[in-house]
């Protein structure tokens, strides 16, 4: 299963570790984003010179021949508008505040969770994209299209009736899709609650879950029960 958005917004990564450049690539086109490297200064701000080279700019400062720094100045002068998030071994409070001051809209300092890491460019895009723009959350799995923005799931053009906890569990298990989420968890963090209850409530909920998007509920396909133990998510 990859991650779909209304609109597919274009990521520069400007990273010379090529394990992270590389990891990085994957994970966020598997988010849905169209990505492109650089692995130098020049390189990055040859793409940025180019009219609406990308959305979003994740840039490491410790770079060959030009640094982070040296981007950020350059970009700013060419008038580069898109969100820039710098990431960097650096933790300095000098680092920072000159990374902001030139134009940074964020700071992550490795190593960093990469499922933080697109939390924030999810915020920033939020925050700097004009309304119109603004990304709906859209998966395909199987034949049903889940919108989590609007609450609205349909298979082959009928609609499909959620309720909003359903949502909240579906969305829930597809953040952490290919990991075992307990039923403590989802009692935490989608009932918010501490208390146990009984673990039927889960399942029937889940069961109801499965009849909407399963092919065939009594061999399930992509909620895959971990006994004992919770659910797993596999695209």
């Amino acid at each position: 299963m990859r991650k779909k958005t209304e609109r597919t917004y274009h990521m520069l990564i400007v990273e010379d570790d090529p394990d992270i450049r590389v990891g990085l690539r994957e994970f966020f086109d598997m988010e849905g984003y169209e990505v492109d490297t650089a692995e130098d200064g020049e390189e990055a701000l040859e793409t940025m010179r180019q009219v609406d080279a990308c959305d979003i700019v994740l840039l490491d400062i410790m770079l060959p021949e030009k640094d982070g720094f040296d981007v950020l100045r350059e970009a700013q002068a060419m008038g580069f508008s898109a969100p820039v998030l710098v990431l960097t071994a650096k933790g300095e409070q000098e680092s920072k505040l000159k990374s902001f001051g030139l134009g940074a809209d964020d700071y992550v300092t490795k190593p960093f969770n990469v499922e933080e890491l697109a939390a924030r460019v999810k915020a920033i895009l939020q925050r700097t994209m004009p309304p119109d723009k603004a990304p709906m959350d859209v998966y395909q799995i199987g034949e049903v299209e889940v919108n989590f923005t609007t609450h609205e799931a349909h298979r082959d053009g009928e609609e499909v009736n959620f309720t909003a906890l359903e949502f909240d569990i579906l969305r829930y298990l597809i953040q952490y899709r290919g990991q075992t989420v307990t039923r403590k968890q989802l009692l935490r963090d989608v009932w918010g609650i501490d208390e146990e209850i009984i673990t039927r409530t889960i399942d029937r909920h889940m069961a109801s879950v499965r009849k909407k998007i399963e092919p065939d509920p009594s061999s399930p396909e992509y909620i895959k029960t971990v006994y004992g133990i919770g659910y797993r998510f596999e695209g």
